[in-house]
């Protein structure tokens, strides 16, 4: 993850690059510095194609993910987000795993004010499964 406090070194954004990574562990979430770190407001990045592997079964599961922030001195680079959320497609995991593991990287990754990771998954035998997990930085 890329943690440099001033200008960022993003090794994705801008280049060619289409391998994904096969699993989350090897992906790499890169960040950039908060042009507005004095202020509160939201990022929000919608996610409607997102797909894991049914640990029991091996089957895809599609979803919906919505990913809301508020954002503290470090943004999450678009580009390497949506190679991490890919990465998922080879990885079998529970949809509760899934999104809390989404919520636990970015924040490790953005040390963020304030996020929110909501998953809403489709429907498998008649239920449609959603999961929200969030996260608030301790005031201090």
């Amino acid at each position: 993850m890329n943690t440099s406090p001033d200008e960022p070194n993003l090794s994705l954004l801008g280049r060619s690059e289409t391998r994904l990574p096969s699993s989350p562990d090897e992906a790499q979430l890169e960040t950039f510095p908060n042009r507005s770190p004095e202020r509160d407001y939201w990022i929000q990045l919608d996610c409607p194609e997102f797909t894991s592997l049914c640990p029991v079964t091996g089957q895809p599961d599609f979803a919906k993910l919505l990913i809301r922030y508020i954002p503290d001195e470090r943004c999450v680079e678009t580009k390497s987000l949506k190679f991490y959320l890919a990465s998922y497609r080879n990885r079998p995991s529970f949809n509760e795993e899934v999104v809390n593991r989404i919520l636990n990287d970015l924040v490790a990754a953005t040390d963020p004010r304030r996020m929110t990771v909501k998953g809403q998954f489709g429907s498998r035998g008649g239920i449609a499964l959603s999961v929200e997990a969030e996260h608030e930085k301790a005031k201090g």
